[in-house]
């Protein structure tokens, strides 16, 4: 009994673990675009696309346009670093 249930248990794990990447990469699809152009016109590019793939990650939005407009995504507005200052560009 007890190797039949530690088999289930890991085939249940495998499972998890590769619909828990699917839907990763099914944020990233989402992510990229939206991040790139909200980072299009900023002067440290990488940086801008690193912290703003971050955000929407955990926050699952951007804010649209270049600038501004974080009103629409709270969490992505809400997010701070060590210092207190905004997070997400």
């Amino acid at each position: 009994m007890k190797p039949a249930f530690a088999t289930l248990l890991l085939v249940c794990l495998i499972l998890s673990s590769s619909m828990f990447e699917i839907s990763l990469a099914g944020y990233e699809g989402f992510c990229s675009p939206k991040c790139a152009m909200r980072c299009s016109k900023a002067g440290m590019r990488d940086r801008c696309l690193k912290f703003c793939g971050i955000c929407c990650s955990k926050c699952k939005c951007v804010p649209s346009g270049t600038y501004g407009n974080k009103h629409e995504c709270p969490c992505y507005r809400d997010m701070k670093n060590s210092k207190g200052k905004p997070k997400c560009p």
